[in-house]
């Protein structure tokens, strides 16, 4: 069993605007030792899981199960979970300033941790394992700065002060989130060091809340994409860079800079993230979506296995994806965006023809096994006109066909066609021996132009 298994969890709040459903279904486990990396743009949901998971939602409508080396942390007691908080899972938070306490040195606020979990350590021993966690962590003359205020500390050492509290009963799980946003790239790449070596040391479990994939792919084992709410691809950390699925998942991609530069300029993905109160039909993601097909509007997709089939190569057992474009079409390379491309045109194309959805996820039907494409209907006939008077020779009728004994006509300013009327002039009447049109000239196998469409043998009004 996984150290924490997370089944259908799902957290919604009630405000004055309106049920806001800040999670729904999410689902994930973490081993001893790994690194889950959670990414998404802000309000995908990220932070407020984690915060369920540790009791930090208060009024919130929870439900599903987090099962925590087998016991639930969403039925526990809240004396069960002050006795998990720091000592077996520890939190650090996005912003070290606003989680310190500015009127408690940093050493007290370590030792204070320390002795509310085990009251057998007297007050000397506990500063003395928060001196050694500071130096652990990489702060300089830790013995004298344990007796600093927060304000004393720049950004990126308040951070290390945050994984020395974190670390100091060695939890069996650490939630990270957002560890390094505030952070320039130095500072940013000693935290993540340092996260590693420690994670090493103590074979801790890590789940790292980030919108940055290159943090991601520095850190992480396994990774989780949300969007609105729910999970939208979730894959082994190399499957998801060189083989991903969902289109939001390409876009992160396509956002990040890359240190070598280059000429092309970044791809960001189009419009703002869906608001969790009003949330769009179908597919969350497909008023973005540039492969955006009709049954995208209307049908919300599940995750399923994406990617190569097993035995092929590449094939990754946990790469599972909730979009409805063909399964196999992974990765950022050319073929596969044509084949995406291909599939939401094809599935564009059956919408117009009254077919519906494609089965297997946006599959055109004439490409299924032993099934022929089948003819859409012909245009509908528009309203019946009614009839005006023709010349001398006899009645016309505005749509119907001409007399079987009758000439062809012809007309002064331009040819009939063969099976059709001749053209009107400005006064209304034609020449030859059909009717003529107001304003405009009927085909013979198409729609007229005049005041009133014609049907398919010709007719005008």
């Amino acid at each position: 069993m996984s150290l924490l298994e997370v089944t259908d969890l799902q957290v919604s709040f009630h405000t004055a605007d309106g049920e806001v459903h800040a999670v729904r279904g999410m689902s994930f486990s973490v081993d001893r030792g790994r690194t889950l990396g959670i990414v998404g743009e802000s309000g995908s949901g990220k932070s407020v899981s984690t915060q369920t998971l540790m009791r930090l939602t208060p009024g919130a409508r929870v439900s599903g199960r987090a099962l925590f080396e087998g016991r639930d942390l969403l039925t526990a007691s809240d004396d069960r979970m002050r006795e998990l908080r720091g000592a077996e899972i520890a939190m650090i938070f996005q912003d070290p300033l606003s989680s310190l306490h500015p009127l408690y040195k940093v050493g007290w606020q370590i030792e204070e941790m320390i002795r509310a979990h085990d009251r057998q350590v007297g007050r000397d021993q506990a500063r003395k394992r928060a001196v050694e966690m500071l130096g652990l962590v990489g702060i300089p003359k830790p013995d004298r700065r344990v007796d600093d205020y927060p304000h004393q500390f720049s950004g990126g050492m308040r951070q290390r002060v945050m994984i020395a509290m974190a670390l100091a009963l060695n939890p069996k799980l650490i939630i990270a989130d957002e560890p390094t946003t505030a952070l320039d790239a130095t500072v940013q790449a000693q935290i993540l060091d340092l996260m590693r070596r420690l994670q090493a040391e103590f074979d801790t479990a890590l789940i790292m809340i980030t919108h940055d994939l290159g943090v991601i792919a520095d850190m992480a084992d396994d990774v989780l994409v949300m969007y609105g709410g729910k999970p939208a691809e979730r894959a082994a950390r190399r499957t998801l860079y060189y083989r991903g699925h969902h289109p939001y998942t390409m876009g992160l991609l396509r956002s990040v800079p890359t240190a070598a530069g280059g000429a092309d300029r970044l791809r960001p993905i189009p419009g703002q993230p869906p608001s969790l109160i009003n949330l769009p039909s179908g597919c969350v993601f497909h008023p973005r979506c540039e492969f955006a097909m009709p049954h995208c509007r209307t049908d919300e997709p599940v995750l399923e296995h994406a990617g190569p089939p097993p035995g092929a190569d590449g094939h990754d057992p946990s790469h599972v994806s909730a979009c409805w474009l063909p399964l196999d079409a992974v990765g950022l390379g050319e073929d596969a965006q044509a084949r995406r491309l291909a599939a939401a045109e094809a599935a564009r194309e059956a919408g117009r023809r009254g077919r519906g959805k494609p089965s297997g996820h946006a599959r055109p039907p004439e490409e299924e096994p032993g099934r022929r494409p089948e003819p859409g209907p012909g245009p509908g006939p528009g309203p019946e006109p009614a009839p005006r008077p023709g010349p001398a020779d006899g009645p016309g009728m505005a749509d119907g066909p001409r007399m079987a004994d009758g000439p062809r006509p012809g007309t002064a300013d331009g040819p009939g066609t063969a099976g059709g009327t001749g053209t009107g002039t400005a006064d209304g009447t034609g020449t030859g021996d059909g009717p003529g049109t107001a304003d405009g000239t009927g085909t013979g196998d198409g729609p007229g132009t005049g005041d009133g469409p014609g049907t398919a043998d010709g007719g005008n009004a």
